[in-house]
């Protein structure tokens, strides 16, 4: 059957996406080259290249592809992109020769890997970079198992390709007994420079949003909800001088969705025999996109969360965060080719993958849902869905009683209270409270504006009571008609690693101005803020409340996450917390590891202007 009776509506013809480059062979390691040859892990072309053992010379480069239709550039390791899967050994230690083969400064970050300070691959934090022509060598022990990836941390590369799958293997037998085992590594490409499209949201925040709503909507909401509640519903969306389509900074107006390097038209497959329990390693590598992952005809039983074990649960549909992994384990029964369909979190697009009883079939492709719209409910701004509690948000024009600050009108502020930002910079974080007496059970948490938000130009809302239910599987996917992970359902299979009462509390404020296209902690980018002092050896809870419009994941380097329920108790290990809108996140941290460490938004361009601070431990 044609390909065409697989396509949804409005999927182009016109872009063909395929990927041109090949995979090098390296001396002394074992190698799966790419090709259409069957792989070791039973799949099918295009193939990532596999390394395995404890000692690995990686080499960091240019790249010619086409994935678009049109030539580009990308920034490859070892010659493919992405780069070659590591597998490795919990308990082994394992040295990495990262060579810089660019014109520019490079370097490599092993995503979620206990490590040395030293080892952690942040320019400027952990080590100098690797300059051009320049080596720089990487030695840890492996003290866990499990999926993780590693990628650049440098001028927007991990953009540009400079990623990969690690995979580490258990030092004992792996408690989930799978038949065949695959990475799928989801990203996003532009034949842009990364650069360039920070430049076009700096001067139109919107420039890639091309579903903004029409006068034609505005007549369909009218008749279907009445004239007022339509008119009152775009008063306060222009207000705030935002959009309830702006799901995402970056679009598949420029973005191409990949699985393994693969477009939807390259496709991905892998192969199964009926019956057979087939594990599946998602990572979410991509620059900007969230992904909603589902494979129509099969149930999904999710195993693991960044590289921790969790308590099984079925579920029909996820959504990934940008950095975070995902073990799922399927079955089929039926001989016959399944899609894996992944579109991205605002409809403009999707990746795809194949599992398939043998070569060459393939399954339709599912339509795009409908393109969800936020509501105030979403924002912060009204009661939850079903049932959930949001909180309520200070807007420009509006007021609260919750703060005296709180109702300020953001649309006549001046340059800002530059005293108040550096007097929250000097102090690291907004707010360090001391918890004396307060036990684990914890579950209202007491929101506390930093003064450096006030009279802020690069905040242009506030949450006042924010949500912290955990079960409400997001925008776009609630009600429909799937089972679809939430928060709620991951708990890891071990006790609290550490059930110390955390000595402190740190709450940070996700923040930013979409009109102006910055972002920061607190109101504060990174050229402006201090470091964020732990004190070696101490238990501290960690408070992250969203006061913007966009989700955010956030990563902290070198130290997990003890993510908390919605009542305070111990639930699930992380190393990437994602915070949807008008929502907190709580988590407990143990300082164990000395030295500089990174934290920021995984959201590239969002680190990339502010929302970035270094974490002291000392």
């Amino acid at each position: 059957m044609s390909m065409e009776a697989f396509r949804p509506p409005g999927f182009s013809t016109t872009r063909r996406r395929f990927v041109t480059g090949t995979g090098l062979a390296l001396a002394g390691s074992s190698l799966a080259v790419p090709g259409l040859a069957l792989g070791q892990s039973g799949s099918f072309a295009p193939q990532v290249p596999e390394l395995r053992g404890q000692a690995f010379d990686l080499s960091i480069g240019a790249l010619p592809v086409n994935i678009t239709g049109r030539p580009s550039q990308a920034v490859a390791i070892n010659g493919s992109m992405p780069g070659p899967t590591l597998h490795w050994r919990e308990g082994d230690e394992v040295t990495l020769k990262v060579s810089n083969r660019l014109g520019v400064d490079t370097s490599l970050h092993w995503h979620g890997i206990i490590l040395p300070a030293a080892m952690d691959g942040v320019p400027g934090l952990s080590f100098h970079g690797i300059g051009p022509s320049e080596s720089y060598l990487y030695r840890f022990k492996l003290k866990q198992s499990g999926t993780y990836w590693y990628h650049a941390h440098s001028s927007l590369q991990e953009a540009k390709g400079a990623f990969g799958a690690i995979v580490v293997a258990p030092a004992g037998p792996d408690p989930v007994a799978v038949d065949r085992d695959y990475v799928l590594l989801l990203s996003d490409w532009s034949d842009e420079d990364p650069h360039a499209i920070v430049r076009k949201l700096k001067l139109q925040p919107d420039y890639y949003n091309v579903h903004k709503r029409t006068v034609g909507d505005f007549v369909r909401d009218a008749r279907q909800q009445g004239l007022k509640v339509a008119t009152q519903d775009r008063r306060m969306w222009g207000q705030m001088r935002m959009s309830p389509t702006d799901l995402a900074d970056v679009s598949g107006q420029t973005y191409t969705y990949l699985v393994n390097g693969a477009s939807p038209d390259a496709n991905w497959s892998g192969l199964f025999k009926r019956g057979e329990r087939v594990r599946l390693r998602f990572i979410n590598g991509s620059a900007m996109s969230f992904f909603d992952v589902r494979i129509p005809g099969l149930k999904m039983t999710v195993v693991a969360a960044d590289g921790q074990p969790v308590h099984p649960v079925s579920v029909d549909e996820f959504r990934i965060a940008v950095a975070e992994t995902l073990d799922v384990v399927v079955q089929p029964q039926e001989d016959q080719p399944y899609t894996v369909f992944c579109q991205a979190m605002d409809r403009s697009g999707y990746a795809r993958a194949t599992l398939t009883p043998r070569p060459g079939l393939q399954a339709p492709v599912p339509p795009l849902d409908p393109r969800p719209l936020l509501t105030m409910a979403d924002m912060g701004m009204d009661h939850g869905h079903g049932g959930m509690s949001h909180g309520a948000m200070a807007m420009p024009g509006t007021s609260t009683s919750n703060q005296d600050h709180a109702g300020m009108d953001h649309a006549s502020m001046g340059h800002g209270d530059m005293g108040a930002m550096e007097a929250s910079a000097m102090a690291g974080m907004g707010h360090d409270h001391a918890m004396p007496g307060m036990g684990t059970t914890k579950s209202a948490i007491e929101v506390r504006h930093p003064a450096s938000e006030s009279n802020n130009p690069a905040v242009d809302m506030q949450t006042m009571t924010p949500s912290r239910a955990l079960d409400d599987p997001g925008i776009g996917l609630r009600d429909n008609g799937r089972r679809v992970l939430t928060a709620a359902d991951l708990h890891s299979t071990f006790d609290d690693p550490d059930p110390r009462e955390p000595g402190r509390e740190l709450q940070l404020h996700l923040t930013g101005n979409m009109e102006r296209y910055v972002w920061g902690f607190d109101g504060i980018p990174f050229s402006k803020a201090g470091p964020v002092k732990l004190n070696y050896g101490e238990r501290v809870r960690i408070v992250l409340v969203n006061d913007t419009m966009m989700e955010h994941p956030i990563h902290l380097h070198g130290m997990w996450s003890d993510v908390e329920s919605a009542d305070g108790q111990f639930q699930v290990r992380r190393h990437t917390v994602s915070v949807p809108p008008g929502s907190v996140r709580s988590y407990r941290v143990s300082a164990d590891a000395l030295g500089r460490w990174a934290f920021h938004c995984h959201m590239l361009l969002h680190m990339e202007l502010g929302m970035f601070r270094e974490v002291q431990v000392a």
